[in-house]
């Protein structure tokens, strides 16, 4: 089990890249507002790549299973979109159809795993 420092917190996340969807926990600091934990985490300027425990892998248009990590790091500047896993909103278009499907599939097949 990966020992956290006192003075973060976990949060459990969703991040996408252009091959792969990856779910896992971040650690954020205790001491920011709730709503920019994970702002800060992709903007600061020493952090070159995000650590993530208990990481989920599905490489993107592939229905393999997804591989298991303890212990991922991510490039920051290959993350498209990363948000909490319990918080997902969708403003939905003709576009947005087709990828909420693939994010409800998504969903669905990571629900099927081991929890964390």
């Amino acid at each position: 089990m990966t020992k956290q420092p006192s003075d973060t917190t976990p949060v459990e996340v969703f991040i996408v890249t252009e091959d792969h969807e990856i779910k896992g926990t971040v650690y954020v600091s205790k001491y920011t507002k709730s709503n920019r934990e994970l702002t800060e985490l992709l903007n600061d300027k020493e952090r070159r790549f995000l650590a993530v425990t208990n990481a989920e892998i599905i490489r993107v248009g592939n229905n393999s299973t997804p591989k298991r990590y303890d212990f991922l790091e991510i490039h920051i500047d290959s993350i498209i979109i990363m948000h909490p896993a319990s918080q997902t909103l969708f403003k939905e278009g003709s576009k947005a159809q087709e990828d909420i499907a693939k994010f409800r599939d998504l969903r669905n097949r990571l629900s099927q795993t081991k929890p964390f």
